[in-house]
């Protein structure tokens, strides 16, 4: 499927749908815990179902109700029939609960589609499987097994690969009868994902104490929530707009997000803000404008999913922006340093594809074209960001993509004063 998009500035004013990351969290950690719990979350997608199917697999009791979600937890007391997962293509479903499957024990078999049977998850399954799991990827079948039961324990994982799989031993280790350790070496990329997790589990009774690297993380421990939580809005997605914002002098307003959020693309304000661009917040509302925006470094290591399109808005300043620490983007639903560099070349824009990162030379102005998603939902919204500064319309393959993230995306963009597809 096509959409083709109409060139120049878009303007107007929008409420941010929920927070993928922070619907994750709290569904799985509903799930675990010792009463049913409503989780308000007004729109979903693609990973959140994934994840509600997974959960509901596992044992729990999860509906869908105006709204969001009722929870029902599953029950820890009954011993874990063999049950089959289907992540869809969601990295996260994946990597938080191939760790919980494994302290309830569970014998799963987890349906994975898309890039996702690529993409790297050795460091954690070797720490399962040293924690007295048996997990055999075949990725030719698009599986993945997991069998028997995770032990309290030490364990460690790199900083620099995936904060998923922090996260994930963070959520499991809690269950296990014994207390454990869990201590991450080097630098930690994305650590704003792992507080997140911190947060949500702290927010459900869980101890957890950090000394250094290492978190200390007592056994035996049942979450108990509120009767009701609430996925707060989502800067993720929020960030197409603020973008579209940055390249338009009357601006974009979007609604609804959390201004202390631990959410880490909230660094998007500061990343437009250095580029030039006018941003004012007030109660919860992000006003962009643009300015005289010109080109900066970014470091992609803590923000990987603003890159596309932060790399689309330097495209509109004067001069080179650089992108940096950006490896990781390779390991995407897309390789997103190549599908961003395809979607800019495409469209008239100047970039230069590095090992771990990318050279946009600013233009100000891109032609107009064929943008071809590859199936990835970030490079698709980008595309859409882009035709704000096009002379000639965008016609973007492969737009249903967004469904992954951000199903009523079109929607919204088109509801936008100068959005019109």
């Amino acid at each position: 499927m096509t959409v083709t998009i109409q060139p120049g500035c878009a303007e107007g004013t929008l409420a941010a749908v929920p927070s993928k990351s922070a619907a994750h969290r709290l569904l799985i950690c509903a799930a675990l815990g010792q009463r049913p719990v409503q989780v308000v979350c007004p729109q979903t997608s693609q990973d959140i179902e994934a994840t509600v199917r997974c959960l509901n697999a596992l044992g729990a009791h999860i509906r869908p109700r105006a709204g969001g979600y009722d929870v029902t937890p599953l029950d820890r007391g009954d011993a874990p029939a063999p049950c089959h997962l289907d992540c869809g293509e969601s990295g996260s479903t994946l990597r938080f609960l191939l760790p919980v499957a494994g302290a309830l024990g569970a014998q799963a078999t987890f349906h994975l589609a898309g890039r996702l049977a690529q993409r790297p998850m050795g460091p954690l399954t070797e720490q399962l499987e040293a924690g007295g799991c048996e997990i055999h990827l075949r990725p030719r079948d698009n599986v993945l097994t997991i069998q028997g039961q995770l032990r309290p324990g030490e364990y460690t994982l790199p900083g620099d690969v995936s904060s998923q799989y922090i996260s994930g031993l963070l959520m499991a280790l809690p269950l296990l009868n014994e207390g454990s350790a869990l201590t991450v070496t080097g630098g930690l990329e994305s650590a704003a994902y792992v507080t997140m997790t911190e947060d949500t589990l702290r927010r459900g009774g869980v101890s957890l104490r950090k000394t250094g690297g290492t978190w200390h993380i007592p056994g035996g421990q049942r979450l108990r929530f509120p009767d009701r939580l609430t996925a707060e809005g989502d800067w993720s997605n929020a960030a197409f707009f603020l973008c579209m914002g940055a390249l338009s002098p009357e601006g974009v307003t979007v609604h609804g997000l959390n201004l202390a959020s631990s959410q880490g693309d909230r660094a998007v304000l500061n990343i437009l803000a250095a580029m030039g661009a006018r941003v004012s917040t007030e109660n919860g509302s992000v006003t962009v404008r643009r300015g005289e925006l010109k080109g900066v470094a970014i470091d992609a290591g803590p923000i990987p999913d603003l890159i596309p399109v932060l790399c689309v808005t330097a495209a509109g300043a004067e001069g080179d922006t650089q992108i940096f620490n950006a490896g990781r983007l390779r390991l995407k639903e897309s390789d997103r340093l190549r599908t961003t560099a395809q979607l800019l070349t495409a469209l008239g824009g100047s970039v230069e594809e590095q090992p771990n990162g990318l050279l946009i030379h600013g233009t100000g102005r891109l032609r107009g074209g064929i943008a071809d998603s590859c199936g990835d939902h970030r490079i698709a919204m980008s595309a859409a960001v882009a035709a704000c500064l096009c002379e000639s319309p965008v016609t973007v393959q492969g737009m249903a993509c967004v469904s992954k993230s951000y199903p009523h995306f079109w929607e919204d963009f088109d509801a936008l004063k100068g959005g019109g597809l």
